[in-house]
């Protein structure tokens, strides 16, 4: 009886059993997309650890700050994986002292096109658009390691767009570019990691393929968001965001830019007004009251429960299409 009271100390004590192998590599994901891409890709792998560093039902660290906690498991990762373009305004040099060893994982890092919020293009060097990317056909090699964050701040009208996570097809060329990475950095698990980003990314393909044939379908195609959130989406599917209900991310407009979103949402003959269920919609739904339209909720997917079903993203998505049907018509 004792012997089984000792093992179960041991347990509670340190999280795992006696003579159990601890992790060769520990991954840590900055932001809840990127953890759910890296949790589909080491499926079945053994010898590698994933940890979550912002709380799982945060959304978009527009304002995030590090705590304690953060610094600890920094301290103890081995590989970070980021988004990138940006996103992460918080990580600066602390992440480096704290950690000099640690590889950083720009999961951005060759995906392309890349928008500005304005809605240009941002040229990038030695990316791969959508198209050249899609089904695994990438022979771009991507080392991933120790890329610094200077892309400044993307609180800026013409700065880069981070939110590729909310687009189906970039989300697949982020998982190419994380499961190269992971694969050259812990080599015993690299072919169960390609088989499983392969697999996750054609899923996510033929998600976008699903979306892009929707757009084509929906009745009126222009938009309002609240936030530059879904400028990937709507460019993969066709659509025509007209305005956003927060130009600066997490700050509401003004009287006077609200009564300009109305003015050109009639101009534009919008369809409908899209708010996100991490922000209040109650600017969104006067903003729409006054123009005359519809009002939903669509989910970018950045945040969730935690533990989220592998799937959760592919769920997310599915109920967006039929939000988008019902709410602005097919034919």
């Amino acid at each position: 009886l004792l012997l089984p009271i000792v093992c179960l100390a041991t347990i509670l004590l340190h999280g795992r059993p006696i003579g159990a192998t601890e992790p060769t590599l520990r991954v840590l994901a900055t932001t809840f997309p990127v953890y759910q891409i890296i949790r589909n890709l080491v499926q079945g792998v053994d010898g590698l650890s994933v940890d979550l560093m912002i709380p799982a039902e945060m959304g978009c660290p527009h304002d995030y700050a590090l705590t304690p906690q953060d610094m600890r498991k920094l301290t103890q990762a081995d590989i970070l994986v980021i988004n990138g373009l940006g996103l992460e305004e918080f990580m600066g040099a602390p992440v480096k002292k704290a950690n000099p060893k640690l590889i950083i994982i720009d999961s951005s890092k060759g995906v392309g096109p890349v928008l500005r919020y304005t809605g240009q293009t941002v040229p990038q060097k030695g990316s791969k658009t959508a198209t050249e990317h899609r089904h695994g056909q990438d022979g771009h090699k991507h080392d991933g390691h120790g890329h610094k964050n200077d892309h400044g701040h993307h609180h800026h009208d013409d700065g880069p767009n981070p939110h590729l996570f909310a687009s189906p097809r970039m989300a697949a060329l982020m998982t190419g570019t994380i499961g190269r990475a992971l694969a050259e950095r812990f080599p015993a698990g690299a072919p169960l990691i390609g088989a499983n980003a392969e697999a996750y990314a054609g899923r996510l393909n033929r998600l976008a393929d699903d979306l892009a044939d929707l757009g084509k379908r929906l009745a009126n195609n222009r938009i309002v968001t609240q936030h530059g959130v879904f400028d990937y989406l709507a460019r993969d599917m066709g659509l025509e965001v007209v305005a956003v209900v927060q130009a600066h991310g997490g700050q509401n407009p003004s009287a006077a830019e609200m009564r300009a979103i109305v003015a050109t949402i009639k101009a534009k003959k919008a369809g409908a007004l899209f708010t996100e269920p991490q922000y209040p919609e109650a600017v969104g739904a006067t903003i729409a009251r006054e123009s005359g339209i519809a009002t939903a909720r669509l989910d970018p997917a950045a945040n969730g429960p935690e533990p989220a079903p592998l799937d959760y993203y592919e769920r997310v998505m599915r109920t967006n299409m039929a939000t988008l049907e019902q709410t602005l018509g097919s034919h």
